[in-house]
């Protein structure tokens, strides 16, 4: 899949590919968080991606992000930008740095040490740009596990985020609170098992949950998009877009296909150096929600 990124306010494409499928696809406009991987590096290991023995490029991660960045920017998306911090190697990934919803935001309480003062960097950020900012008292890693869908909020446990964060959720913002068990340590955020597609329907990994989690998925989304092992694998579903155009790991081509299938445009990119911290697309991207 080649990268399909333009500098124009839309790419190019972008028409004719959104009108292919079954359905025509309409964007809403995006506005995101991000933090440019100034000081991305491997050098601990707090998820099975990561292997600090291996070298790692700062450069690279650098100019893969700011191809997300850039591909962000043609799409028309509102792009903020949170300064990184000197010794936060993984500050890039900003998902996990809240949750915000109805100009509201619940902060990240992090499991590992190495990523906690991640936790109040964001939550002043999101309180200098004027959000209602809540600290938490349980232990989640924000985005990375709570995803907005179809008014409700789906909040993955089992290996970052407790459930005791959930309940917090449902004291904010007011909103129904799906918990999902996540089993499969590779895919230990909600967000590398769930991609969600447009306001009513996700692609996700079934393998990646519980059975009790999987009957749940199946009975809210029968019609969402299971994507396997192979593209899960390359943190397929570790995707973002606007309900017309998906962001998409350009290895995960079986996704690919199956969201052209649905009348997504895709856009591929390689975020392969920041696939070493754990992280892609999504992972680089807080949704900022007024």
């Amino acid at each position: 899949m080649q990268q399909q990124t333009t500098t124009d306010a839309r790419p190019e494409t972008a028409t004719d590919t959104m009108t292919a499928g079954p359905e025509t696809r309409k964007a809403v406009p995006r506005t995101v968080l991000m933090c440019r991987p100034d000081f991305f590096t491997v050098t601990y290991r707090i998820n099975p991606w990561m292997h600090p023995e291996r070298p790692t490029s700062t450069a690279l991660a650098v100019q893969q992000w700011e191809s997300l960045r850039d591909a962000y920017l043609s799409l028309g998306y509102d792009v903020h930008l949170i300064d990184p911090i000197e010794g936060l190697n993984d500050m890039v990934y900003a998902a996990n740095g809240g949750f915000t919803l109805d100009g509201k935001a619940y902060g990240a309480k992090f499991t590992y040490e190495q990523r906690m003062p991640e936790g109040p960097a964001y939550m002043r950020w999101l309180a200098d740009h004027g959000f209602e900012v809540h600290e938490p008292k349980a232990i989640n890693e924000g985005e990375g596990d709570f995803l907005l869908s179809n008014g409700a909020i789906l909040a993955g446990h089992g290996f970052r985020t407790t459930l005791e964060s959930h309940d917090e959720l449902r004291g904010i913002f007011d909103r129904e609170v799906v918990s999902l068990r996540l089993v499969d340590p590779a895919f230990y955020h909600l967000d590398t098992a769930i991609a969600i597609l447009d306001d009513t329907n996700i692609a996700y990994l079934p393998t990646a949950f519980d059975d009790a989690s999987r009957e749940e998925l199946e009975r809210r989304y029968p019609d969402a998009i299971l994507v396997d092992d192979q593209d899960a694998s390359v943190l397929g579903l570790n995707s973002f877009g606007d309900g017309a155009t998906m962001l998409i790991a350009e290895r995960a081509t079986g996704f690919e296909r199956q969201l052209a299938e649905r009348g997504y445009r895709t856009v591929g990119l390689d975020l392969s150096e920041l696939l070493l911290g754990g992280g892609g697309i999504k992972c680089c991207t807080l949704e900022l929600r007024r």
